[in-house]
């Protein structure tokens, strides 16, 4: 079982002085996100790629990059790589870029994105969303598996035997697929055999437990060693010494992040109770003591199946040192407990 972290690098305001932290200051806050993660034993980290003014992150690979050189054993990904509105070579060759400064611990997580400003800033036409990705990603899985390449698509100019480099410590290069619970995005991960990453950040977990089946069913009807994907979800939540003084904590920031939201989407208000509810056993936010957050991944990891969770902290803006007290006791407290449960409950399975 992978415990890790995700950040989408957010700038939103502080929800009680109203004061925006520079991109720069949150980047640079990240990158020692980055490193505590690893110095704490956490498997993965991922950041979000978005062109938007409140978050700072539209260039994942460079931050990654920057982290990499003070890592040891991290895993470091994208969550995700907006492909629809991106060149896959380019994509390829950073992420490979990536993998060499940090020796092959780089990870490409390919998917649609939530938001759309990445489409009218390259000049894509937002109705051929779903043709753009089914494009962009299969010339990026020709690429990591060949040397040369020789392409053609309908969004792109075509490639004629050109060579791509550098090429990736790692053969292949992981690439995962993100979803937010897409039937039909989930069997085409299965079909590809591709590691499949579930944004599970509403409603009940529980609720994709279906899904899951529906990926490994796709991925053996294809052909694939099911036993060998890995299957993560990315969650919101944040950890505190107590329970109460969590939430109390990630409230106002998340309150922030899903109004601001809402008003751009047409949602309703969320306010407090809408909160508990979430953070109650059987919902999406993991917010807690170490315990309590523990508790909740290995349910998850039972119920669901997932193998690799990704705690997505901050939501909205927060002080540092909280992000980072969050991190620590992820990586020292929760990660050893959740590793140990999982590891006897998998080999009373096996009995």
């Amino acid at each position: 079982m992978e415990i890790g972290i995700s950040t989408f690098v957010e700038t939103t305001p502080d929800p009680k002085t109203g004061k925006v932290i520079s991109h720069a200051e949150r980047i640079r806050e990240v990158v020692e996100e980055i490193t505590l993660a690893d110095q704490v034993g956490l498997d993965v980290f991922g950041v979000g790629e978005h062109h938007r003014e409140d978050f700072a992150a539209s260039s994942p690979a460079i931050i990654l990059a920057a982290a990499a050189s003070q890592t040891k054993r991290i895993r470091l990904s994208s969550a995700v790589t907006v492909l629809s509105s991106a060149d896959p070579v380019r994509v390829f060759q950073d992420f490979s870029t990536v993998d060499a400064i940090s020796n092959g611990r780089a990870e490409i997580m390919a998917g649609r994105g939530s938001f759309i400003e990445s489409f009218p800033l390259f000049g894509y036409d937002i109705h051929d969303y779903d043709e753009l990705f089914n494009e962009k990603l299969e010339l990026l899985l020709q690429l990591r598996e060949s040397e040369k390449v020789t392409w053609r698509g309908g969004h792109r100019p075509a490639i004629n035997d050109r060579g791509v480099y550098p090429r990736p410590v790692q053969d292949p290069l992981p690439v995962w697929i993100g979803s937010g619970g897409n039937p039909e995005s989930v069997m085409r991960a299965g079909v590809l055999g591709l590691p499949l990453v579930l944004a599970i950040i509403g409603g009940r977990p529980l609720q994709f437990a279906p899904l899951v089946k529906l990926y490994k069913r796709a991925a053996k009807e294809a052909g694939h060693d099911v036993s060998t994907l890995p299957i993560a979800s990315h969650s919101h939540g944040f950890i505190d010494t107590d329970t109460e003084t969590a939430a109390d904590k990630f409230f106002p920031s998340t309150q922030y992040v899903m109004n601001m939201l809402g008003r751009e989407r047409g949602w309703g208000h969320y306010d407090r109770s809408s909160f508990d509810y979430a953070r109650s056993f059987e919902g999406a936010l993991y917010v807690g003591d170490s315990d309590y957050v523990a508790e909740k991944i290995i349910h998850l990891r039972k119920e669901v199946g997932i193998t690799r969770f990704m705690l997505h902290v901050p939501v909205g803006s927060m002080p540092h040192d909280d992000v980072m007290g969050a991190i620590e006791r992820l990586g020292k407290e929760v990660a050893p407990r959740v590793r140990d449960e999982i590891a006897k409950w998998e080999e009373s399975e096996k009995a």
